[in-house]
């Protein structure tokens, strides 16, 4: 069986309501950082449903024996915020998954060629091929960030159906190199924008997230 990528643009009023806030250009740093700690807290939600795996022990309630699911602690969950924009979203995630390790992978991005540099790689030589993992990126614009960053998970032993991505805003561009490349994927995006201009930013978008969340 065929698989194609998976793309969720989830109808949630509270997304929808701190997207509006992060688009809007007016909208201070201060409260910039809000709208995305809470766009990482409700897309994390929405991403990890069905998704984290669980066991069924029984517990002892004040009243009688009873069977109750939990989410399994010996399978790794990660969450990889991609620097510097990716850390805008981690609070919210991590706030849901207080127990996922955090790798960080930083690049920088050239604005005459938009190609993006690695300068930071935390992952570790090779991850369990159950884990779990979470890439927190606010724009998927010309997909370059993730397919590197997908690229050395993958290297490192990731099954890319374990992969969930949480996104504010994504762009066909990105989507269709993700698709190609890895359609196990799932994304959970608040908006697919209709395209990137000629400097590498999804338009309507929301201008550089990074430079927002740090004000900078």
């Amino acid at each position: 069986m065929t698989q194609q990528l998976r793309v969720y643009v989830p109808p949630h009023p509270l997304i929808q309501h701190w997207l509006g806030v992060a688009r809007d250009a007016s909208t201070p740093n201060v409260l910039f950082r809000s709208a995305m700690t809470e766009l990482g807290r409700w897309l994390t939600y929405e991403a990890i449903r069905e998704w984290l795996p669980t066991k069924e022990l029984m517990v002892e309630t004040p009243l009688a024996p009873c069977p109750a699911k939990f989410i399994d602690p010996e399978v790794p969950t990660v969450v990889v915020p991609i620097l510097r924009a990716g850390l805008a979203l981690l609070d919210g995630a991590q706030a849901l998954l207080p127990l996922a390790s955090i790798y960080h992978i930083g690049f920088a991005r050239d604005e005459e060629t938009l190609e993006a540099t690695c300068y930071l790689n935390k992952f570790p030589e090779q991850f369990a091929p159950e884990t779990r993992v979470l890439i927190s990126e606010p724009m998927l614009a010309t997909g370059g960030t993730i397919m590197a960053t997908m690229g050395e998970l993958v290297k490192r032993g990731v099954d890319p159906a374990h992969v969930r991505i949480i996104s504010v805003v994504a762009a066909p561009m990105a989507l269709q190199k993700l698709g190609a490349n890895y359609p196990a994927l799932a994304i959970f995006a608040a908006m697919i924008d209709e395209t990137v201009n000629d400097r590498g930013f999804i338009v309507p978008g929301l201008g550089d997230a990074g430079d927002r969340t740090f004000g900078t």
